[in-house]
């Protein structure tokens, strides 16, 4: 990764992201819940915006994260992940007196899953306003939030507003929702990410994210309101790939069929290839066919970031296919 420039009029980061570094634990078996004894795999580094970074970093996007993690094995392995794939990770504070946060992640056969996060009493939900430096934020071309991040602790809201208050105007800002209703009700959510869409130039939801966060009927409803008021909305469909609403009109792009063995972190990865897109001038199309065959990828391993293909991957993938994804690997 080119190293930052200090001049004030030359770009020093393509993207720059903050919020929760963690480490994820996965059950190794199908059907086996968090509340009986059973196998786990792991750790793995996560977090959706690390994950967002990782994948940006690989596809080529000069990257930066801001966040805090314990200083033992569990950040060592984040802050190791995030730095062998091209991620500046100079402002990852870590910290003697909490540990790193840890999620645990069992599956089941109807494609659900669970999650039991132990985030704000950790070492990332201590990120805060003075973890947002204005050199780091300063000359970037995007920042990116999710309202998984926002809703790490009341802290870490603070310190994405002081970005958005430290960002210039012509800094692109892209928000993915990724905030879960068991974690707060709608109306908290509601008013939790209110200054982040108004903000967001880009807005990348999942399923029902549109429908929850605008009231409408449906989601494409909800994307639809979002696309009057200017912004370009990404709907992320998973294996029925994406649709994208922008002043040009409406474009569903399709995917590409993947033995899927870990879901987790593919949206966050689809997302990054997105906007990695734009920043290289593809058009809507090639952007959308990219980020779904980035998506498509990362479902192929165990663990949230080791499905993330390589940029050279993906390119032979996309000039000699398509085909189905099935035991592909670097």
């Amino acid at each position: 990764m080119q190293k930052p420039s200090k001049q004030d009029n030359i770009v020093q980061y393509d993207i720059v992201s903050l919020g929760p570094l963690l480490v994820e634990i996965i059950r190794t078996e199908l059907d086996k819940p968090l509340c009986k004894p059973a196998l786990f795999a792991g750790p793995f580094a996560s977090g959706d915006s690390p994950i967002f970074i990782d994948a940006a970093a690989k596809m080529g996007s000069r990257c930066c994260f801001i966040g805090v993690v314990g200083n033992d094995d569990f950040g060592n392995c984040v802050i190791e992940r995030l730095k062998a794939d091209g991620v500046d990770t100079s402002q990852i504070r870590i910290v003697d007196h909490k540990t790193t946060a840890v999620t645990f992640v069992a599956y089941f056969n109807d494609g659900s899953r669970r999650f039991l996060y132990h985030v704000p009493d950790t070492a990332a939900g201590l990120l805060c306003p003075d973890d947002v430096k204005p050199e780091a934020v300063r000359n970037i071309k995007w920042l990116h939030i999710t309202g998984f991040s926002l809703s790490g602790s009341k802290s870490s809201e603070r310190a994405i507003n002081r970005a958005m208050d430290l960002i210039s105007d012509d800094v692109r800002v892209s928000f993915d929702p990724n905030i879960r209703p068991e974690i707060l009700s709608v109306e908290e959510i509601r008013k939790l990410c209110g200054r982040a869409i108004e903000r967001a130039e880009l807005i990348l939801p999942s399923a029902s994210e549109a429908t929850m966060l605008t009231g409408a009927k449906n989601d494409d409803k909800g994307c639809r309101i979002w696309q009057e008021m200017g912004k370009m909305v990404v709907q992320k469909n998973g294996v029925r790939g994406c649709r994208i609403y922008s002043s040009d009109g409406i474009m569903d792009v399709p995917t590409f069929k993947a033995e899927e063995v870990d879901p987790t972190g593919a949206g966050d990865a689809f997302s990054a290839a997105f906007i990695t897109g734009l920043i290289e001038g593809k058009t809507l199309y090639q952007t959308g066919i990219f980020a779904n065959a980035v998506g498509a990828f990362s479902v192929l391993k165990r663990g949230p970031m080791e499905g993330i293909p390589t940029r050279k991957l993906v390119e032979t993938f996309l000039e000699e296919g398509p085909w189905e994804l099935k035991g592909i690997s670097d």
